[in-house]
C-alpha cells in the first residue's frame, strides 16, 4: 500500500511539473517570448510534405551533419532544425506529425520545415548534391505514391524563423488523449524507476550502519 501511494505521488508530481513548468510559454501559437524575426526565414511545409519528410529526416540530418563546405545560413538552419526537434520531444509523441489537433503538431511543422530547407540547400553543395537529389527524388516519389501533394492543415501556410522557437502547446496536452496517455505513461515509468532506485539503496544504507 505504501509503495503504491509513493508511486502515485511521484507520478502526480512529475506530471504536474511537466505540464505546468512550460505553461508560461503557452502563447497563442506556442512561440518563444518576443517573437523576434531577426533570424533566417524558413519557408512553410505542407501537411502532406511533413508525412514524407519525417520518414527521411534522419538521412537528411546525417548528410547535412557530414557536410564540409557549408556556410553560416546553412549551419544556422541545421542548428534550428535540431533544436526544434528536441523541443518537440524528438518526434516521439504520437500524432505529432499526422494529427493536426496534436499539441506537438506546430513544433513538428517547424523542425520538418527546417529539415526540408536544409535538404534543398544541399542541392547547391558540390559534395552533397548527388545524395541530396537522391533523397529529393525519393521524397517526390513517395508524395505521388501516397497522394499527399494536396493535403494541407491550418499550419501548412506558416513560415518559420531561426530566431523564433516553436514550443509545444502544453496547455492543450490534457485535452489530447494520445499525448496525455503517452506523458502519463512516461511519468509512471519515471516514478517506478525512482522508487526502485530508492528501494534498492535502502538495504545498503542499513547494512553500512
Amino acid at each position: 500500500m505504501k509503495s503504491c501511494r509513493t508511486i502515485t505521488l511521484l507520478s502526480t508530481a512529475f506530471a504536474a511539473g511537466f505540464f505546468c513548468l512550460p505553461a508560461e510559454n503557452a502563447l497563442a501559437h506556442g512561440r518563444s517570448d518576443g517573437g523576434s524575426h531577426a533570424g533566417l526565414d524558413i519557408p512553410e511545409i505542407s501537411h502532406g510534405e511533413m508525412a514524407v519528410i519525417s520518414d527521411y529526416r534522419g538521412r537528411i540530418i546525417d548528410l547535412a551533419s557530414r557536410a564540409v563546405d557549408t556556410n553560416e545560413p546553412f549551419r544556422r538552419i541545421l542548428n534550428y532544425a535540431e533544436i526544434q526537434y528536441s523541443y518537440c520531444l524528438w518526434g516521439r509523441m504520437p500524432g505529432s506529425v499526422g494529427d493536426e489537433e496534436s499539441p506537438f503538431n506546430e513544433c513538428a511543422h517547424a523542425y520538418l520545415a527546417a529539415a526540408k530547407a536544409v535538404l534543398l540547400s544541399m542541392r547547391e553543395m558540390p559534395g552533397e548534391a548527388v545524395a541530396a537529389d537522391e533523397i529529393i527524388s525519393a521524397v517526390d516519389a513517395d508524395m505521388v505514391r501516397r497522394s499527399l501533394a494536396l493535403i494541407t492543415c491550418r499550419f501548412s501556410g506558416e513560415a518559420f524563423n531561426t530566431a523564433d522557437v516553436v514550443k509545444p502547446r502544453w496547455n492543450k496536452v490534457p485535452f489530447h488523449l494520445a499525448s496525455m496517455a503517452s506523458l502519463t505513461g512516461l511519468a509512471a515509468l519515471f516514478a517506478l524507476v525512482v522508487f526502485a532506485l530508492r528501494h534498492g539503496l535502502r538495504p545498503t544504507a542499513q547494512s553500512s550502519e
